[in-house]
């Protein structure tokens, strides 16, 4: 990314609970579905009603692997979902604190404003809305995500080549919006919390016309608030509105738009310095900064999308989605660089910067979905094509003073003058144009056997120069998607897959010559389970990905560095659970084992953790079934980061706890209380970069919820 960071800066738990849930439990009949043009009609005006489909944890189906709408138990890759009532049981109000609950997913904050994430190895660069891809082209996030927006997210393992054919086989997200319902419901929420910390939220759907046939929505956030690291401090205002008209019988319009606009004081660009000269531990207070009292960041977020569905007859339907994403940024950043003597506390130095980013985002997608008869049976067909642009200009005003030496760590109050930022300027102008056609079927071989199979060819281009490196690469490549999955009973499923992935990069070697594309590919089998009807979900897999050519810095010639590319192998086991565990009791739970090799079979990226444990549940008393009490708990093993020299950077393993309850006063209000990190663990949220910072210590909140 641009303005990333200064040239000096270089960048078991047993799970056998979760395994006897494929072994056991009783299979309920679910009720007779609705033939497929019925099933389609109903999705735009139906409303599920009662209690356990609003709090239920897993979903019935998600299209997020193969285009088509699937059972979990007969989707052929590992697929995590978050649902609504596990983000308001447990405050997930942003993107980060959801994914930290997701199964095989690490969030690394390497700042307070920009964030990775990964998955299996390798970094997730593979966002969708409503199924429908958004080109990454930072790699990162900036800025807070609100999950205020979205019903559920559904998070697909691995490998993506018939949804997402470029990225890296980590794992495809995919953010389902809220839509617009018939009947009239509103809710609004109230939530004071640690640091001052305030939260209002609300969400009005309803019918627009007497005859129900246009409906609207529209859900709202603000938030504000100090926070534990000196500083800091952030608001955030959210909106979304979206309204739903059906044209005719069969033809629905979609359109809506969100705003996400964030602001915060006192952001760390960078973070700590982890190690003293002697190449002892800092081990600074948990709430330090290395942010200088005049820092600033801006980020605005507009996304406005268009939706025609349109039903064919005979179970098909056509659909085509136009979005339009403008990201813009702006800031006074203070980046602190160098080794501190551990006597004294000396040599941190200054590097101050004004930076600004614009980035477009244009996209068309067009799809067909619906089913034929061959054989005397009846298969399933997906075919469509995308296209997307995406430019991006940013710029960064250096300010004077840089390489000016700061006091003693323990001296820093972020009292340092904000200088004039005219010392020498630099940033980027490219452009990414991406054009994908697709295909893709689910043959009913027999009863319990299907093979799903098809293939999505890419032409990735990008123009233009960042901080005078060029941004050129141009390939196109045909990934093919493989799928079986065969019913060993009405409940459990087995299944495999192999589907391939790639991505363009811009880097070039000692001769200038650009590398060529990122190949990954991911192969998995396993076995699911699908019991009460489809309310409890459990999955055991084991996979095994590569990805070759990513390109790593190799040297400097002259002034600018030259890279080579570099193959990984990331082997693994997954099991992953979610839904009602017995009455009143709502569970999701994952572990995940992974191993992470280079191509000489030295361990690799040591900085990601290779065992992870997830897992939250809730739980109605039945004695006082007004009172809901639960807990998540999130556990990872050791990670470290060698620096050379004799220097390791370490994180021994940890867990974390975090409690909550809610209590129905009546059927329309409830109060809800929180506690994060309940032990109070000290821990550094990455070592993603050779600098860190401390996770937030134990934090509450209390919500007051009403509803209509």
């Amino acid at each position: 990314m641009s303005n990333m960071l200064p040239s000096t800066f270089t960048l078991r738990p047993t799970p056998s609970a979760l395994a006897a849930a494929l072994l056991c439990g009783a299979a309920h009949a679910a009720p007779d579905a609705p033939a497929p043009e019925e099933a389609e009609q109903q999705m735009q005006t139906v409303v599920v009603q009662g209690t356990a489909a609003q709090e239920s944890y897993t979903a019935k189906t998600s299209a997020g692997s193969a285009r088509l709408e699937l059972p979990l138990r007969e989707t052929p890759q590992s697929v995590s979902v978050v649902t609504r009532a596990k983000l308001d049981d447990f405050q997930l109000d942003s993107v980060n604190d959801m994914l930290e609950t997701v199964t095989g997913v690490s969030v690394e904050r390497v700042e307070n404003d920009r964030t990775y994430y990964t998955s299996r190895g390798f970094d997730i660069t593979n966002f969708q809305y409503d199924g429908v891809g958004t080109p990454f082209v930072f790699g990162l996030v900036m800025g807070d995500m609100d999950t205020v927006l979205y019903d559920r997210i559904d998070v697909v393992r691995g490998a993506n080549g018939l949804t997402s054919a470029t990225g890296n086989p980590s794992a495809t997200v995919n953010f389902i919006r809220k839509r617009p319902t018939i009947p009239f419901q509103a809710s609004a929420n109230v939530t004071l919390g640690s640091w001052e910390k305030k939260r209002v939220e609300a969400d009005i759907s309803g019918a627009l016309n007497d005859a129900g046939t246009v409906s609207g929505r529209v859900v709202a956030a603000y938030e504000d608030g100090d926070s534990y690291l000196d500083r800091y401090s952030k608001e955030k205002k959210v909106f979304y509105g979206v309204v739903e008209a059906k044209l005719t019988n069969d033809t629905t319009l979609t359109v809506g738009h969100s705003s996400q606009i964030t602001d915060t004081k006192g952001a760390m660009w960078g973070a700590l310095p982890l190690y003293y000269t002697d190449n002892t531990p800092t081990d600074l207070p948990t709430g330090y900064s290395t942010a200088a009292d005049w820092t600033r960041n801006h980020v605005s977020d507009q996304r406005t999308f268009a939706e025609l569905v349109h039903q064919l007859g005979n179970g098909w339907k056509a659909q085509l989605t136009a979005t339009r994403t403008t990201t813009e940024t702006n800031g006074k950043l203070f980046y602190t660089y160098g080794t501190p003597v551990r006597e004294t506390g000396l040599g941190l130095r200054a590097y101050p910067s004004l930076y600004a980013s614009d980035l477009k985002q244009n996209l068309v997608d067009a799809s067909a979905t619906g089913q034929f008869t061959l054989g005397s049976r009846k298969h399933d067909l997906t075919f469509g094509a995308n296209w997307s642009r995406s430019t991006l200009g940013d710029i960064s005003h250096y300010g004077q003073g840089i390489d000016t030496a700061l006091v003693a760590l323990e001296q820093w109050t972020g009292a340092y003058p904000e200088p004039t930022f005219d010392f020498a300027t630099d940033g980027s102008a490219y452009v990414d144009k991406r054009k994908s056609a697709y295909v893709a079927a689910r043959f009913s071989i027999t009863d319990p056997l299907h093979l799903i199979t098809g293939v999505t060819h890419t032409k990735a281009d990008s123009t233009g120069t960042a901080y005078g490196v060029t941004r050129f690469k141009s390939a196109s490549k045909t990934t093919p998607y493989v799928g079986l999955t065969y019913d060993l009973t009405p409940s459990l499923t087995a299944y495999t897959s192999y589907t391939e992935i790639f991505n363009p990069q811009s880097e070039t070697d000692f001769n200038g010559v650009t590398l060529d594309p990122i190949e990954g590919k991911t192969t998995e089998a396993g076995i699911k389970g699908e019991w009460f009807g489809g309310r409890l979900n459990a999955a055991a897999s084991v996979y095994k990905t590569k990805q070759l050519n990513t390109a790593e810095q190799a040297g400097m010639n002259a002034t600018k560095a030259y890279y080579r590319g570099i193959d990984a192998e990331s082997k693994g086991v997954e099991l992953d659970l979610s839904g009602e565990l017995a009455k009143g009791l709502q569970a999701s739970a994952g572990f995940t084992v992974m191993n992470l090799e280079d191509e000489q079979g030295n361990a690799a990226k040591t900085y990601m953790p290779r065992r992870l444990l997830r897992l939250s549940a809730t739980y109605q008393l039945p004695s006082l079934p007004q009172l809901r009490v639960g807990a998540t708990a999130n556990w990872q093993d050791d990670i470290y980061r060698n620096e050379g020299g004799g220097v390791v950077i370490r994180q021994p393993s940890y867990a974390t706890l975090g409690l909550m309850g809610r209590y129905d006063i009546n059927q329309q209000l409830s109060v809800a209380v929180n506690v994060n990190n309940v032990t109070d663990k000290k821990y550094l949220t990455s070592l993603y970069w050779s600098q860190s910072y401390y996770a937030a210590p134990r934090n509450a909140s209390v919500t007051l919820n009403w509803k209509y």
